[in-house]
């Protein structure tokens, strides 16, 4: 069974089943969009293979009642991408139905009249001649299901001939979930969820979930996925709890609207920490590369998390961990040797941190088998590397009481974190513009 999120020993969520069960639904919202668009992309490519471009666009911009055909509102913005402007009803086209200038829009509240378009125009519109083989969509499901990595779909009687070989990944993996993270409100949610890049068409044009006609559902869909859960630590701190992207296929941060929430609670003078996983190197540098340029919140403060034991596990001496089995005795008994060719690890995270202008303070997370020795040694390397501080945390074995140190930590490199930014000295910065090409960036 997949392991929870939910923190451990003293130092954990509650009500923990629920967290780690079915919460509020977002994960069956988002595997309920995800499988929707994926159900999209079929039955699009199996109507375009079984009817002429007349009829499919007939059914795409079907008459009303008034007996007249409109464009979706939605269909706009692929109007928009080909550079199709159609006539307002009524009305002639513009320069003579010339296409429209890179980037130019139509206006939502004309009436856009799809008998205007040419043949040729309607065949573009109507016909997006996805590739089957550059489909990056997979399913997804919220269970541990190996079998469903690699399957083969179409195989029905009627679709027999657009047999394809597809997958599925964790519900969590989706794109869906990215989004629900860095949304900073449902409109914003709506426009990433439309952009979303499923293909290609035959011509290399990349095909995404708006020209499918199909952002809209998935916004509905993930409407109430929007608001985070409140929930609460053993000793009745609030936590919000929102959105979960892998680091090593995303980004790895909670979402930005907890962060705003949680923000506006605690008031000028409080402290909010957010989480970012997956290691410094994965969410850290991805929350300030990712995560606060669409926020535009700026932090005060890293709190690098390390254990004797992991740092143990990267020096060149570490014996191998093999998972399912009993840790070596290196790592359970004391050994500086291991722990000072492991450091260097840490140090490099600690003076990345510090490239982006914010102060880092070094958490210890402490075991039963670590030895005073040993987690000296890190302290000592983690001042070396330009830590503000380096303290021991016991939250798990002894809750708030055992992370007070580290919250005193903090807050006072927070304090003089803002002290500098204000006098001009110091304060959060990035390493890369975004127009740089990405050989550049990185």
């Amino acid at each position: 069974i997949k392991g929870g999120a939910a923190g451990g020993g003293y130092a954990q969520i509650l009500p923990m089943e629920e967290f780690n069960l079915h919460m509020t639904g977002d994960i069956h919202a988002i595997t309920a969009a995800n499988n929707m668009l994926a159900a999209a992309i079929d039955t699009r490519m199996f109507h375009e293979s079984t009817q002429r471009d007349g009829p499919l666009y007939d059914r795409l911009t079907p008459k009303g009642k008034d007996g007249n055909r409109k464009f979706a509102p939605v269909m706009l913005k692929r109007l928009e991408k080909l550079r199709i402007e159609p006539a307002v009803r009524g009305g002639e086209r513009s320069r003579g139905g010339a296409p429209m200038a890179e980037g130019a829009t139509l206006d939502p509240d004309l009436d856009y009249d799809p008998v205007s378009l040419s043949e040729a125009e309607r065949s573009a519109f109507a016909r997006l001649d996805l590739d089957p083989d550059t489909i990056t969509w997979r399913r997804v499901v919220d269970v541990n299901d190996r079998f469903l990595r690699q399957v083969t779909v179409g195989n029905g009687s009627a679709e027999v001939e657009h047999k394809r070989e597809t997958g599925y990944d964790i519900a969590v993996a989706s794109e869906i979930m990215a989004v629900l993270a860095l949304a900073t409100g449902l409109p914003d949610m709506r426009s990433r969820l439309g952009k979303m890049v499923v293909g290609a068409s035959r011509a290399r044009q990349p095909i995404n979930a708006d020209d499918i006609g199909i952002g809209g559902a998935l916004t509905v869909l993930m409407l109430e996925a929007l608001k985070p859960t409140l929930m609460q630590t053993i000793e009745g701190t609030p936590v919000l709890v929102h959105a979960g992207p892998f680091a090593n296929i995303a980004h790895g941060n909670s979402s930005i609207i907890a962060d705003q929430i949680a923000l506006k609670l605690v008031g000028k003078d409080g402290f909010v920490v957010t989480e970012a996983g997956f290691g410094a190197d994965m969410g850290m540098e991805k929350f300030f590369n990712i995560k606060c340029r669409y926020s535009g919140l700026k932090p005060n403060c890293v709190l690098l998390v390390a254990t004797v034991r992991a740092l143990k596990s990267h020096s060149d001496d570490s014996p191998k961990l093999t998972p399912g089995k009993p840790l070596p005795k290196e790592y359970v008994e004391e050994n500086i040797a291991l722990v000072s060719k492991g450091v260097c690890n840490m140090q490099k995270h600690i003076q990345n941190a510090a490239k982006f202008g914010v102060p880092v303070v070094v958490c210890i997370n402490r075991f039963a088998t670590d030895t005073d020795v040993e987690i000296e040694a890190v302290k000592v390397a983690a001042m070396a590397a330009g830590a503000e501080a380096a303290v021991i945390g016991e939250h798990h074995a002894k809750g708030g009481a055992g992370a007070i140190d580290v919250a005193k930590a903090v807050q006072a490199a927070c304090i003089k974190s803002r002290e500098l930014e204000a006098a001009g000295k110091g304060g959060f910065k990035y390493l890369y513009e975004l127009n740089l090409p990405i050989k550049d960036k990185i």
